[in-house]
């Protein structure tokens, strides 16, 4: 197979998937067809004219046209032009119909896979709701940003009683919802049923939010100020860093980057092997005991590098506002503070990135398996309550760690230190001031 570098699959534009695998018979070639063959003899000139046989291992070059069941052992007619992919070596087509039918066995494999073809036809169904609703918050967020400016104390009083009342409105029509579907004598359906225990679901935990919320703000009600402070150093802040407004933008891209980088050195990994033949006549390749292993280790660090990228993101930002926020010159700003606080964490600051990063990874990785084993076990009732215990107590503890490391990222950005020491400043600043950042992040 030293010379057979390509991969071909036989019914390229038709390919079978079983169990989410590819299950269509694919040969190793010296090269791809570059033009339509539309018979067995252009299948037998191609073979001798570049030494690349399209059939069966076993099946002769001079039988192809005189085999009966030469066919049945050859690719489907006509064969499509193809170039070789420049990553895994697959023979691509390069016929428009073929990417046709990729994509509806693409939606058939969808529709195999129950989780993601409720989530999708749930979608799907309200996709006009979905994307009005994402287009007015995205108008709404900017224009809260923009008002930050300009009326801080009118708006956060405004926004605290639209959030009031939003939650008690969501609130009333969820248990209106949920009591007019228990009452409806035509919800005979399991998905309909399983829609009734979901609004009560959302329901309970609406009202519970609202009631938890409602007590904040009247006890502390009297810390309103600091909010409104905090948001008018929002705005100067904002004034002055305007690219701020960007971050999440490159932040996204560096993680479409990253990801896709992460799927190709994947799909590497699950084609890398040893090929061995089988008692059919046909060679595949058998993966080798550490890859497997390779694959836990990189699905470690799509976890640890995800959370790194958006580490340096808080970084960056924590950086740029430090450095505005403590010039003591007002009127002859910083330039580039988004630029010098990059630099600043790309010399010093990179290796509390990654502690802190690696500090989230620890505690994300037992709640991806804890979410796997509930899936397994969602029949076991003892089992499935157990682990959504678990599940839910490993999540608290997650967004806890998260929050104090953009504490920790912030003292770093002020001081200067290392993780650690900043870590064990966060701790101090949090223990003497906790009911007043607390309050501060209530009302924020």
């Amino acid at each position: 197979m030293t010379n057979k570098k390509y991969v071909f699959f036989l019914n390229s534009c038709s390919l079978e998937i079983q169990s989410l695998k590819v299950s269509s018979l694919s040969l190793c070639v010296s090269s791809c067809p570059q033009h339509q063959l539309n018979s067995l003899e252009d299948l037998q000139n191609f073979a001798r004219n570049n030494d690349s046989f399209l059939c069966v291992y076993n099946l002769n070059v001079s039988s192809y046209t005189l085999n009966p069941k030469a066919a049945q052992l050859c690719p489907t007619l006509p064969v499509p032009p193809s170039k070789s992919f420049p990553l895994f070596n697959r023979c691509i087509p390069q016929n428009p119909e073929c990417y046709s039918k990729y994509a509806s066995l693409l939606i058939r494999m969808v529709n195999e896979m129950d989780v993601f073809h409720r989530i999708l036809s749930g979608i799907l169904a309200r996709r006009d709701t979905v994307i009005g609703l994402s287009i007015l918050a995205l108008a709404f967020s900017l224009i809260a940003v923009l008002a930050f400016r300009f009326i801080q104390t009118l708006l956060i009083h405004t926004l605290i009683a639209l959030v009031v009342f939003g939650l008690l409105f969501v609130s009333g029509v969820l248990w209106w919802l949920h009591y007019d579907y228990r009452n409806d004598p035509s919800t005979e359906l399991e998905t309909e049923k399983e829609n009734v225990k979901f609004l009560l679901g959302y329901a309970i935990f609406s009202t519970i939010i609202t009631v938890i919320l409602l007590c904040l703000i009247f006890v502390l009600r009297k810390r309103l100020p600091f909010s409104v402070q905090l948001f008018r150093i929002v705005g100067k802040i904002i004034g002055r860093i305007p690219f701020l407004l960007f971050q999440p933008l490159w932040t996204f891209l560096i993680l479409i980057v990253f990801w896709v980088f992460w799927v190709a050195v994947l799909l590497s990994l699950g084609t890398a092997g040893t090929a061995q033949s089988t008692s059919e006549g046909q060679v595949e390749y058998r993966a080798l005991s550490g890859i497997c292993y390779m694959a836990w280790y990189h699905f470690v660090g799509l976890v640890w590098t995800s959370e790194f990228i958006l580490a340096c993101q808080q970084m960056v930002i924590a950086g740029a506002v430090v450095t505005c926020y403590f010039n003591r010159n007002k009127n002859n700003p910083p330039p580039h503070p988004v630029l010098s606080s990059i630099s600043v964490l790309f010399c010093y600051h990179l290796g509390t990135a990654v502690k802190g990063s690696f500090l989230i990874t620890i505690l994300r990785i037992p709640r991806i398996i804890l979410l796997y084993l509930y899936n397994i076990l969602n029949q076991k009732k003892n089992a499935k309550h157990l682990f959504s215990c678990c599940f839910c107590w490993v999540c608290f503890q997650e967004s806890c760690l998260r929050y104090f490391n953009q504490h920790a990222y912030t003292t770093t950005a002020i001081n200067g230190t290392n993780f650690c020491t900043s870590a064990k400043d966060t701790v101090s600043i949090l223990a003497k001031s906790s009911a007043k950042l607390e309050s501060i992040s209530c009302f924020g």
